[in-house]
């Protein structure tokens, strides 16, 4: 019997039917910058001035198959774990330096359906309401099993 945070319960997909109908070859990064950890980056890093960032909870791309091409392809990248990094104060500040003071073009934020994913979103929301210049924010919410569940700008 399980009992704790639904993020943490196990879950088996190895029944699950895999489609292999995806193209020859490998596929290409898309990963335009080191670092990427949230706590690591600098907001001002030249990678990010007026870029379209993507903010990523760490799991999303394992559990998105179509992550690189889709979702990372032409943006500055950064992720980070609600539940289990530390420090989450200087999430709020990071993010409103991008928009601030990088003037980031959009914000994207990308979590799993776990309760414990939100704290990314609701940091970011809060960064973005409170800073003094305003970018058109969208958020994506992925399923366990890689199906986007809902896309929404905010």
């Amino acid at each position: 019997m399980f009992s704790g945070c639904p993020g943490s319960k196990t879950a088996d997909f190895r029944t699950k039917e895999v489609q292999d109908d995806a193209p020859a070859g490998k596929v290409q990064s898309q990963l335009r910058q080191w670092p990427v950890q949230l706590h690591l980056v600098s907001p001002v890093a030249p990678y990010y001035e007026g870029a379209d960032v993507l903010l990523t909870a760490d799991c999303v791309a394992y559990a998105l198959g179509s992550y690189h091409t889709d979702y990372l392809k032409g943006k500055s990248l950064a992720i980070a774990c609600p539940k289990l990094d530390s420090g989450q104060e200087i999430y709020y500040e990071k993010i409103k330096s991008w928009i601030e003071d990088a003037k980031i073009n959009t914000l994207t934020i990308m979590i799993m359906q776990v309760p414990c994913c939100s704290g990314l979103l609701k940091v970011a929301q809060k960064a973005a309401n409170d800073a003094s210049r305003k970018v058109p924010v969208k958020y994506t919410v992925v399923g366990i099993q890689g199906e986007i569940l809902q896309e929404e700008w905010l």
